[in-house]
């Protein structure tokens, strides 16, 4: 009897703590004005649903609060518009009071010098240095070339086998973008950079907590060992001296480069050009595969364009330009695919001072 009432009150104590503490949590970002919603507990807020549910959390809260809610999510406090004419205003007034702002650990882990993580003049001119690699002959001579090489390679040795579409679009995300950068070098450093970046990754969308064996440790320590690798990159090419026609050869030339990066900037570019590309195509690939075989006609009639254009072509032609922009029904498949599967289910912005919107305050 004594110890069920001794387990009866540590129940009870408990309950009682977990009650206090998200009553303190909510307190604690109590301010008059602010939008409806929950803030969860003190630190995780409410990470653990937004990444179990996905969508469906804010598709969860928006029913129950509106169109316009607070949060924790990530470590830090949020408010969630899914208001189309709210957001359409923030999207286009970046210089009244909006900049782009991302949680802490995606900030730690993707570099101080990314262009996620600078405003003003400064992202400017990162900005314009990443717009340098993707101009219309970057990509009708250098991109386009080596995406089908690569593709070639990539689906070889896939005749009489089963194939996790999964992993495989991961793989070819990932590996694809890694040859646009550091080109021949890129198989050298591949089979080693892939794990380490799949933690960088998965560290990025956690909670900033440097503990031993969370995600967030594990990021952190990935992107170590991959700055390791690109700086040892960088490092070889300088001693040689040779000029390479690939991303990271474009970022690092400094005769007639009009945006000149220092090494630190060059790397936390490239990491950012392999991040902002690995989740987005390898999602999109993939969904593509399953609505395909979902409809076989609307795969017949794919098939039917390419083989047209294979038609005049030598088995080792590759594709050109002129053959992309002959492919309408290809680009009707990866738009449609683009919006049934939508990848980027929100833009992040950080308000500059406190603001009302929607009649409701926003603090800086």
């Amino acid at each position: 009897m004594a110890i069920f009432m001794v387990l009866l009150g540590v129940v009870a104590f408990l309950l009682f703590l977990c009650s206090a503490m998200l009553r303190w949590n909510e307190v604690r970002y109590m301010k008059k004005g602010l939008p409806p919603g929950t803030m969860g507990w003190p630190i995780f807020g409410e990470t653990t649903e937004f990444l179990k549910q996905g969508p469906n959390f804010m598709k969860n809260q928006s029913a129950r609060y509106g169109n316009f809610f607070k949060s924790h999510i990530l470590g830090c406090p949020t408010i969630v518009s899914m208001d189309p004419e709210l957001n359409r205003y923030i999207l286009m007034n970046e210089a009244k009071g909006f900049v782009p702002g991302y949680p802490q650990s995606m900030l730690d882990i993707l570099g101080k010098c990314n262009i996620a993580a600078v405003h003003g003049s400064t992202h400017k001119y990162m900005r314009g240095a990443l717009r340098a690699l993707i101009s219309a002959t970057m990509i009708r001579e250098q991109i386009l070339p080596k995406i089908d090489e690569f593709m070639r390679t990539h689906v070889s040795n896939w005749d009489n086998k089963v194939i996790n579409i999964q992993e495989k679009t991961k793989e070819m995300a990932l590996l694809s973008s890694l040859k646009q950068i550091a080109g021949c070098d890129s198989n050298s450093i591949s089979q080693a950079f892939m794990p380490e970046f799949f933690k960088l990754v998965t560290g990025t969308l956690s909670l900033p907590i440097d503990l031993p064996g969370t995600n967030y440790r594990h990021g952190f320590q990935a992107r170590k060992n991959i700055v390791g690798m690109l700086r040892q990159l960088v490092e070889d090419r300088r001693a040689a001296k040779e000029v390479h026609e690939d991303m990271l050869g474009c970022l690092m030339r400094e005769d007639d480069n009009k945006y000149k990066l220092s090494e630190e900037e060059i790397i936390d570019q490239i990491i950012t050009l392999l991040y902002s590309g690995y989740e987005t195509v390898s999602t999109t690939s993939m969904m593509a595969v399953k609505y395909l075989h979902d409809h076989p006609s609307v795969l017949q009639e794919l098939r039917k364009e390419h083989f047209a254009i294979r038609e005049s072509k030598r088995p080792e032609d590759p594709i050109e330009w002129n053959d992309i922009k002959s492919m309408p029904f290809t680009r009707a498949v990866i738009f449609e695919t683009s919006r049934l599967a939508t990848i980027v289910n929100g833009v992040l912005r950080k308000t500059t001072q406190d603001m009302e919107m929607n009649g409701k305050c926003v603090i800086s």
